[in-house]
């Protein structure tokens, strides 16, 4: 799949954002002074306890919410509503494919809205099929399918729009545990393949590490930026090889003890840090 030359400058910046909703006695500040920055090409995870405001963010960077404080910025560009630069993918697979429309159909559909021509539509559509590892069922429905493919699908759909920047909402949280393994690396190959920039939002804290170029780790209360965190892992990730890997221990120990609000662990300790999957 090759994608067209993105705009010259597709650098995605967060600044200042604050987020309240409501107001008076009743306002309840959820976002306060947040900023951050993702270059062109990169793969971003933001991580935060539960109920910290991560979907907001993901919402306000993605146009579809405008931050009450601070801005957005793709570019020289305010976004302030949905752009064609930038695709989301959600949480709820389930949710946001149609069951009455068969797959090719479903990820042609957001081209519809962009005036593309069918016969394009219908092209793009399945090209994005075969880049996610889909070619042969473009003809079924989403219900024929099992639930890490029908979040293919919608990845599928996001890509088709060719857009440079790829927001993604908890992507992986209601597939399988081995259907989570595949599209982890599919994300990193689509990144890799494509040269788009990805954010994704994750409580999965082993997930965040092994993605990301960086990790960016949101707590408090309100909810700001606590750490932006490289991830010197190299640019070759592997499941089992990655995840052995005494500073991959390390990398999750910190941002777990960050999200808890725990001292850091020693730098000596933390070859000795559990291997079980952290999530907050």
């Amino acid at each position: 799949m090759t994608y067209p030359t993105p705009p010259s400058d597709t650098t995605l910046v967060v600044e200042n954002v604050g987020m309240t909703f409501g107001s008076g006695d009743g306002a309840h500040e959820v976002l306060r002074d947040l900023s951050l920055c993702v270059e062109p090409g990169e793969f971003v995870c933001i991580v935060g306890p539960s109920g910290a405001g991560k979907t907001t963010l993901l919402r306000c960077l993605s146009g579809l919410l405008r931050p009450t404080a601070g801005s957005v910025h793709i570019g020289d560009r305010t976004v302030t509503a949905p752009l064609a630069e930038i695709a989301v993918v959600f949480q709820d697979y389930r949710g946001s494919l149609m069951p009455w429309l068969r797959v090719r159909d479903n990820v042609a559909l957001p081209l519809e809205g962009q005036r593309v021509k069918k016969a394009e539509r219908l092209r793009r559509a399945d090209e994005a099929l075969a880049a996610v590892g889909l070619p042969g069922v473009a003809d079924k429905y989403p219900w024929q399918l099992s639930g890490g493919m029908q979040q293919r699908v919608a990845i599928a759909r996001a890509i088709a729009c060719r857009s440079p920047i790829l927001l993604m909402d908890e992507p992986f949280g209601s597939v399988d545990a081995q259907a989570r393994f595949e599209l982890e690396d599919l994300a990193l190959r689509l990144r890799r393949e494509l040269s788009i920039s990805v954010v994704v939002v994750t409580h999965d804290i082993d997930e965040a590490v092994y993605l990301s170029d960086r990790v960016v780790v949101v707590a408090g209360t309100p909810t700001h930026v606590i750490d932006d965190l490289t991830i010197d892992l190299g640019t070759e990730r592997d499941q089992i090889t990655t995840r052995a890997l005494p500073r991959f221990a390390e990398l999750r120990s910190r941002v777990l003890a960050e999200i808890r609000g725990m001292p850091l662990p020693a730098e000596a300790d933390t070859d000795a840090a559990p291997q079980m999957r952290a999530a907050v």
